[in-house]
């Protein structure tokens, strides 16, 4: 198969004929429930472009949602995928063990924060190892409520739908939810800036805020674990204020609450470090993976300490597809292509070139209300010019003109105003560029 060709290109409308043929096959198969964010059907995708099935080629700013991390069809991963389909695709881990599984946990229980003894077990979505992370915490601690956060997002199974706190699209219609899951409000330095300037710069008194709500409301001597994303992700790329994790972390550290991180956006390079957490110097109780683990193959994991890891019984944990040898193939060969590919320097240089190029584009407009992000999981906050207030229709139609115009980008936040940005670490800083380029021309059109 030639070689992608790494530039943008619109050969026909979109969608194009063949995409419009297959969003009316869809329609007629596909539970109209399933929704799609751009009327285009992918056929090929590589370093920072994803081409449709009519000739058009997009600047991939989305990466599937952070997890083709290292480009689509990553040779590594190409290569040992091929290998293991033919080797095996499945005996069932729980039944005839196989080496991937045991080496994808050894990478994790090496790369996680953590000095201490650790172990690990594999799932097949990132809600499902949350889950599992909080099934764990409630084994070891013998409690069961959980806190979540404002503007949290974990997943769509029941238990995670309860700890996410966005109602639309994820929530409405589908309860009654897991019951003793409970809420804290959670540092958001652009909004809490809005009340008080202190509270939007010291971690530590946003921090204070929550507890005050978690001791209040729900009581450390019925909590089993605070769940929480490092940097959030559908909740709009949130950053909290430098001091409210640590704070966080001492304060379950002494009050025998497990303290579990949802990675599964912000894990394996995405933010210029390994996870997330490393840039607060935190050490989670559970770490809880996905997403970029596997470069688009079904994989996700929780890893922890081993007193906690290990306090479930036998055969408690577990499931008929978690760690897939083929999935394990794939994560070994994403976690070696980052380590000898430099890639978590390369989302360090992303963040430098996106938040420079944003960062002049909100002193010119107003209705860029924030700019923030690590490595290569940016967004901007869009706002109604002379205001805080949020502006989704400006957002949905920035986007719409961006796809239109060749380039892919995800919406997300509580209030449906922020834009965000997860290029492949395998993008030319060209094609980013271009890509931001593009949104800056569209901003002004509107």
């Amino acid at each position: 198969m030639t070689a992608l060709e790494q530039s943008r290109h619109i050969a026909t409308a979109i969608p194009g004929p063949r995409s419009a043929a297959l969003t009316d096959r869809k329609a007629a198969a596909v539970s109209r429930a399933v929704g799609n964010t751009m009327p285009v059907y992918a056929a090929r995708a590589a370093g920072g472009i994803v081409e449709d099935v009519d000739g058009n080629r997009f600047i991939d700013l989305g990466s599937g949602i952070a997890v083709t991390t290292i480009g689509n069809a990553a040779p590594r991963v190409v290569e040992a995928v091929r290998a293991q389909v033919a080797d095996f695709t499945h005996t069932c881990f729980m039944i005839t063990p196989y080496e991937g599984y045991v080496e994808v946990a050894e990478h994790l229980n090496r790369l996680t924060p953590g000095s201490g003894e650790k172990r690990s077990a594999l799932f097949n979505s990132g809600a499902e190892a949350v889950e599992n992370a909080v099934k764990v915490a409630r084994s070891y601690t013998h409690k069961t409520a959980v806190v979540a956060f404002d503007h949290a997002y974990h997943g769509r199974t029941n238990l995670t739908m309860a700890l996410t706190a966005k109602s639309m699209p994820y929530k409405s219609g589908f309860g009654p939810f897991a019951p003793e899951v409970y809420r804290a409000p959670l540092s958001y330095p652009y909004r809490d800036g809005l009340i008080s300037k202190e509270l939007g710069t010291d971690g530590e008194l946003a921090a204070e805020r929550a507890l005050t709500v978690i001791e209040k409301t729900v009581g450390a001597a019925n909590l089993a674990a605070v769940i929480i994303e490092p940097v959030q992700g559908e909740g709009g790329f949130v950053v909290p204020a430098d001091g409210f994790l640590p704070a966080l972390v001492a304060w379950c550290r002494d009050n025998d609450v497990v303290f579990i991180a949802d990675e599964v956006q912000t894990g394996f390079a995405r933010t210029g470090a390994w996870f997330a957490c490393e840039h607060e110097g935190i050490e989670p109780d559970l770490i809880v993976t996905a997403k970029g683990i596997a470069d688009g193959l079904p994989l996700s994991a929780v890893t922890g300490r081993a007193e906690i890891m290990d306090a479930p019984h036998v055969s408690g944990l577990g499931g008929t597809y978690g760690g897939n040898p083929v999935a394990c193939a794939a994560a070994l060969a994403t976690i070696e292509t980052i380590e000898l590919d430099g890639l978590i320097d390369r989302a360090r240089h992303i963040e430098k070139v996106m938040k420079d190029r944003l960062g002049r584009l909100q002193a010119e407009d107003d209705r860029i209300g924030d700019v923030r992000g690590r490595g290569a999981m940016i967004a901007v906050e869009l706002v109604r010019s002379g205001s805080a207030d949020p502006d989704p229709a400006l957002t949905s139609q920035l986007a719409a003109a961006a796809h239109a115009a060749g380039v892919i980008v995800l919406t997300c936040g509580t209030f449906g105003n922020v834009l965000r940005f997860l290029p492949p670490l395998t993008i030319s800083d060209e094609l980013l560029l271009e890509g931001l380029d593009v949104l800056a021309q569209l901003l002004a059109d509107l």
